[in-house]
């Protein structure tokens, strides 16, 4: 019985890693409009907005939790889609709060959305240069890149998961505990970003090229990527 289980997680990761990435582009492609305008002191209403979406993602989350077993994991794409809809909701809020909706790119959006669970995949999209943040722009297919690789990464952590969805109520609450905690760390990464002056990279980028260049001294900002403050 477990052989069996075992082989039909193997056979439905690759399903899965595809159907992830492939929302993944859909999500990050639509980048939110928000109503939240630029506030003088935005510290308490970012908490608010992180303890509002975090609610809703738990809610949804619990609320959908489906039928456990490996089987499941499939039919667990939509409650991600709904989760990350939610998020990129709030990432865009935050920007909105801070002042930085107008310069609210898909790669901030990748970026906010996955940094905390994919950091090494993510970590020239955006560098920390003292106050500022450089975004890396990226074409369409560098951006589908990242995002099948992130779908291999996350479809493996969603199906090892699942085995919480075998209780019932316990699997639900585990669940939805999971996506207030993700929401939360969402809006975390997002608060950092939009907290720093944003410069966007000028150039699209066919790969995702490191914008630090390795010295004997340590790493240093490459110099074509100053641009223009957004």
């Amino acid at each position: 019985m477990a052989a069996a289980e075992a082989r039909t997680v193997d056979d439905a990761a690759p399903r899965v890693g595809t159907a992830v990435g492939d929302a993944i582009v859909a999500v990050i492609s639509r980048v939110p409009v928000t109503r939240e305008t630029p506030l003088a002191d935005p510290d308490a209403r970012v908490r608010e907005l992180s303890r509002q979406a975090a609610r809703r993602a738990a809610l949804v989350s619990g609320g959908l939790a489906l039928p456990p077993g490996p089987l499941g994991v499939l039919t667990l794409i939509p409650d991600l889609i709904a989760i990350w809809k939610i998020q990129a909701q709030l990432v865009a809020d935050i920007a909105g709060a801070r002042g930085r909706s107008g310069s609210l790119t898909r790669e901030q959006m990748l970026y906010c959305l996955f940094r905390h669970a994919a950091s090494q995949l993510l970590r020239d999209v955006v560098v920390r240069a003292g106050e500022r943040a450089i975004v890396h722009r990226l074409t369409v297919g560098a951006l589908q890149s990242i995002a099948a690789r992130l779908g291999v990464s996350l479809s493996q952590q969603l199906i090892a998961k699942s085995a919480s969805r075998w209780v019932p109520g316990i699997g639900a609450a585990a669940v939805a505990a999971y996506a207030w905690w993700d929401t939360e760390r969402v809006g975390r990464v997002a608060d950092e970003l939009f907290g720093r002056e944003v410069v966007l990279d000028p150039e699209p980028q066919e790969t995702p090229a490191p914008l630090v260049e390795e010295t004997p001294r340590g790493r240093r900002l490459r110099a074509a990527s100053s641009g223009p403050a957004s």
